[in-house]
């Protein structure tokens, strides 16, 4: 049964998966930070070379790669450079960040490295737009599509919250060719991406109810196996996260039907001091596994677990590798392969083969776009059952013996 705990706020919102993400890895061509200060007459003024998410700018300083930024001081306007494989005109390609920003380790950073793989096959500039507020969205997409030079073949909107905005910009601009990453809009001229968080939160579910009444300990930290309580700890609390967190106790109760599972809500993307609060008083209570999604505030979880001497699931990517801090405490991590999806729609822009990617597209466990993946270091130490209980709850979900809770969308009521 699932529990929220006193102190849970409730405002809105294998390994082979996930490749390392390092901050070197986040190779700018162009960076751009368009906060609330932008000058709507020039959306390209004040580019700036940090792409972090803000809280945490150590883990997120880039050191260089295949590109870099100059800025022509007599248009004030950044130029991109080319990594493309190929040659011939380029392709342009913008994409714009969600709230969490670039530098999350995760979600933003997936798929931004998905358009760098594929500017390395194909001659492809990329242009990196960091918008943490939400409110902005829908002048940022206008922006970038009324832009002429470059003129964008593609503009990849990572996360729902670009919904409203798009919904408009995507009829007003109808030549102009958008992806959109965890939402879809029924236009032609837009490919959405879906990937089924809930079928790998029923996976983080199994391995936290798996392990919740087990023995382990590794590098100091330990599970109570005298107690079945797991944490879960959200960003928005809305439909697209409850998802996540109805799909993880479905999880936790198919193993355990006695789990408790104790849940609470950040409100944002990027509190990790909240996300660290939350996760504590869970893991006080009894807890000695919490799952977040989170995206960048997760990281607080994370130092939770580590002072609590407990244990912790990432989610988008494999953060046992992308956050080697925390890879004592991290048991494993439900990933999706945004880096995959990004990659085949700009790799179909560069070829000019829209159709073969336009429209819905919601990819799941039965495709391999999402999985468990169990912990760099932790894994190891695990036993067998935990894999052999994430199988077969797999083969039950694609056969159809197990339904998971809401849909890859969200929850709709």
């Amino acid at each position: 049964m699932a529990m929220r705990s006193d102190s849970d706020q409730t405002t809105e919102s294998g390994r082979e998966y996930a490749r390392k993400l390092t901050a070197s890895d986040i190779d700018r061509r162009t960076v751009l930070r368009s906060g609330a200060g932008v000058a709507l007459g020039g959306l390209f003024a004040g580019c700036s070379g940090d792409g972090s998410s803000g809280d945490t700018p150590t883990e997120t300083d880039e050191t260089g790669g295949g590109g870099g930024e100059t800025t022509d001081e007599s248009t004030d306007e950044p130029t991109t450079t080319t990594s493309g494989g190929d040659t011939g005109e380029a392709t342009n390609i913008a994409i714009i960040s969600s709230p969490a920003g670039f530098g999350d380790q995760a979600f933003n950073d997936l798929a931004w490295q998905g358009l760098q793989a594929a500017a390395e096959e194909y001659n492809i500039e990329l242009q990196q737009v960091e918008e943490t507020n939400q409110a902005n969205y829908g002048t940022v997409q206008s922006r970038l599509a009324e832009s002429s030079n470059p003129d964008y073949d593609l503009i990849v909107m990572v996360g729902y919250q670009h919904t409203q905005a798009l919904e408009e910009n995507a009829q007003q601009y109808s030549d102009q060719r958008w992806m959109l990453i965890n939402d879809h809009i029924d236009q032609d001229n837009v490919a959405g991406y879906i990937w089924a968080n809930h079928e790998m939160s029923f996976q983080a579910g199994v391995l936290a109810g798996t392990m919740t009444t087990r023995e382990l300990s590794h590098e100091g930290n330990s599970l109570n196996p005298d107690n079945a309580t797991v944490g879960f700890v959200g960003g928005v609390d809305g439909a697209l996260i409850n998802a996540f967190e109805r799909a993880y106790v479905a999880g936790a109760e198919w193993v355990n039907e006695d789990v408790n599972v104790r849940v609470g809500y950040i409100g944002n993307y990027n509190d990790t001091q909240t996300a660290a609060n939350i996760a504590s008083s869970q893991y006080d209570a009894g807890a000695d596994i919490v799952y977040h999604a989170a995206a960048a505030a997760g990281r607080g979880v994370f130092q939770a677990a580590q002072e609590a001497n407990r244990f912790a699931i990432g989610v988008d990517a494999d953060q046992s590798v992308t956050l080697t801090d925390y890879q004592d405490v991290i048991m494993g991590s439900a990933v999706k392969r945004i880096n995959e999806g990004t990659r085949m729609v700009a790799s179909a822009i560069a070829q000019d083969n829209w159709s073969e990617v336009n429209g819905r597209n919601v990819l799941g466990l039965e495709e391999d776009a999402v999985a468990m993946v169990l912990g760099d270091t932790v894994g190891d130490q695990l036993p067998d059952v935990v894999q052999e209980n994430l199988d077969e709850a797999k083969q039950g979900i694609v056969d159809g013996d197990i339904s998971v809770p809401c849909s890859a969308s969200g929850c709709n009521n």
